[in-house]
C-alpha cells in the first residue's frame, strides 16, 4: 500500500511539472505564431492512450511516463523529423522566427518551472508558515549515527555550529557538513562547549554508507499510535505507554530502543513499559524489519514557528526557492566522486522521497523541490535539452551564423545518448539497491 501511495504522489507531481514545463514552450510558441504540432504528457512511441486535435495541435497522453513534449514545426528535436527540414522554411516554423523569439520559446519551460517553484513555496509559507525545533529547545540533545560516535560525538550532545555556520535546526547538520566541507563542529555537552574536528574522510563515509542524517532529535519512546492487528496491538501495548527498557536493558530514549529492536529482529522481547505511572512488563514479537507496530510520539519540543501574511510570504517563498537551488547546485559536486555516484537514483529514488501517507504539505514541498531540479537540469548546455538549444541560439546571436541542420542533428543524437545513458544508470542503481540491499 505504501508503494502505491508513493507512486501516486510521484505520478501526480511529475504530471503537474511536465504539463506546466511544456506549457511554457507552448505559450511562447503561440505568442510568436509558431505552429505546435503536438502537446503530449508522457511519450507516445507507436501509440497513445488518449488524443484529440484542436486547430493545428494534437493533444494527448502517451503510455511511457518518462516526461512529455511539445513538437514545434521547423525544429530539430528528439523526434528527429529530418524530412520536414529538407523543405523550404515556412513563416509559421520555428526556424523562420527571429533569434530572440526562438530563445524565449526554448527557455519558456525552464522559466515556468522556476516560477512554479517560487509560487509553491510562497503558498506553503502563507498556508502553513515555517516551523522547526531550534537547537536551544532540544531539551534531550541529539541522537547520533554510529559513524558520528566514531569522531567523538555522544548522544545528548548538541551541535551549535558547523564550522562558521550557526545551526538553526538539527535537519541542517548533515547538509552543512557535506555541502560546505566543514572542518569542525562546535559542540555543547552539558555545561561545556568545545570544538570537535571533522576528519577529512567523514563526508565520504556518510555518502558511502548512504546515511540520510547523522543527527536527530533525541526523545523518549512514548507510543503515539498502535497499528491495529500488528505485534504491539496483539501484545497489549497502548497509546501513551512509554517504553523504557528492552530485555531489561534501559532504553530511556527512542534511538536506543530502535537500535535494540533492530538487534532482535524476528525474536520475542520483554518490554519495560510505564503506563499511567505504573511499571509493566510486556512480551512482544519483533518483525524481521526490527519493528513492533507502533508510531512514536514526536511532540516533545517547543517549536519555533513563523507565520506569514499573503504578501509577506512572497519574498520568503522566493528566498526558499533560491536557497533550494543553491543547495542543489552545491550538491552536484558530490556526484563527481566514487561515493557520490552511488547515490544517483531514478524514479524509484524520487518516489521514495514522498511520505507513505498522503500529506499535502509534504507533497507540495517536494513538488516545489522537483520543479527547481527540473528547471536546472533542463537549462544545462546538453544537446537535446532546452539548455543545448539555448547554447546554439546564443552562439548564433553572438556570431551571426546559424549552426547547420546536420550539426544540430548530430548534436541532438549525441545528447540523447548521454541522457538515456544517465537514465539507464540512475534507474539501474534503484533496481540494484532494491534487489541487493
Amino acid at each position: 500500500m505504501d508503494i502505491i501511495i508513493k507512486a501516486g504522489q510521484l505520478l501526480l507531481s511529475l504530471s503537474i511539472l511536465v504539463i506546466l514545463h511544456e506549457f511554457g514552450h507552448f505559450f511562447f510558441a503561440k505568442l510568436f505564431k509558431t505552429r505546435v504540432e503536438k502537446f503530449y504528457l508522457f511519450f507516445d512511441p507507436w501509440f497513445s492512450l488518449f488524443k484529440f486535435k484542436k486547430g493545428d495541435t494534437e493533444y494527448g497522453i502517451g503510455w511511457l511516463p518518462l516526461g512529455g513534449y511539445v513538437k514545434i514545426s521547423g525544429m530539430i528535436d528528439e523526434s528527429m523529423d529530418k524530412e520536414a527540414m529538407k523543405e523550404e522554411p515556412k513563416p509559421y516554423e520555428f526556424r523562420s522566427k527571429p533569434t530572440y523569439q526562438r530563445l524565449l520559446i526554448m527557455i519558456g519551460g525552464v522559466l515556468v518551472n522556476f516560477l512554479l517553484a517560487f509560487f509553491i513555496f510562497w503558498m506553503i509559507l502563507y498556508a502553513y508558515g515555517d516551523s522547526y525545533v531550534d537547537v536551544k529547545d532540544a531539551k534531550y540533545g541529539f541522537a547520533y549515527h554510529p559513524l558520528a560516535h566514531e569522531i567523538g560525538l555522544n548522544d545528548g550532545d548538541v551541535i551549535t555550529h558547523v564550522d562558521t555556520f550557526k545551526v538553526k535546526s538539527v535537519r541542517d547538520i548533515t547538509s552543512l557538513i557535506l555541502l560546505e566541507e566543514a572542518p569542525q563542529l562546535t559542540v555543547k555537552r552539558g555545561d561545556s562547549t568545545f570544538v570537535l574536528p571533522i576528519p577529512d574522510d567523514f563526508g565520504k563515509k556518510v555518502l558511502n554508507q548512504e546515511i540520510r542524517t547523522v543527527a536527530e532529535l533525541r526523545k523518549p519512546f512514548e507510543v503515539h499510535t498502535v497499528i491495529k492487528g500488528d505485534n504491539a496491538d496483539k501484545a497489549g501495548i497502548e497509546v501513551d505507554d512509554r517504553i523504557v527498557s528492552i530485555n531489561e536493558q534501559a532504553t530511556p530514549y527512542f534511538s536506543e530502543a530502535t537500535k535494540l529492536l533492530a538487534e532482535n529482529k524476528g525474536k520475542r522481547v520483554t518490554l519495560g513499559v510505564i503506563r499511567n505511572g505504573v511499571n509493566k512488563t510486556i512480551r512482544c514479537e519483533v518483525t524481521d524489519k526490527g519493528k513492533i507496530g507502533v508510531h512514536a510520539q514526536y511532540d516533545f519540543f517547543k517549536e519555533t514557528k513563523t507565520t506569514y501574511g499573503f504578501w509577506e510570504a512572497l519574498p520568503a517563498g522566493i528566498s526558499r526557492g533560491v536557497d533550494t537551488l543553491m543547495s542543489y547546485v552545491k550538491s552536484l559536486k558530490l556526484v563527481f566522486s566514487k561515493e557520490g555516484v552511488k547515490q544517483l537514483g531514478g524514479f524509484g529514488a524520487i518516489g521514495g522521497m514522498f511520505p507513505a501517507t498522503w500529506n499535502w504539505p509534504a507533497f507540495w514541498e517536494l513538488t516545489g523541490f522537483l520543479s527547481i531540479i527540473l528547471a536546472f537540469m533542463n537549462i544545462l548546455p546538453i544537446p537535446a535539452l532546452d539548455g543545448g538549444h539555448v547554447l546554439f541560439l546564443l552562439y548564433e546571436m553572438v556570431s551571426g551564423r546559424k549552426p547547420s541542420d546536420k550539426f544540430l542533428e548530430y548534436a541532438t543524437i549525441a545528447g540523447m545518448v548521454i541522457l538515456f545513458s544517465l537514465l539507464i544508470f540512475a534507474n539501474g542503481n534503484d533496481i540494484f539497491k532494491a534487489f541487493f540491499k
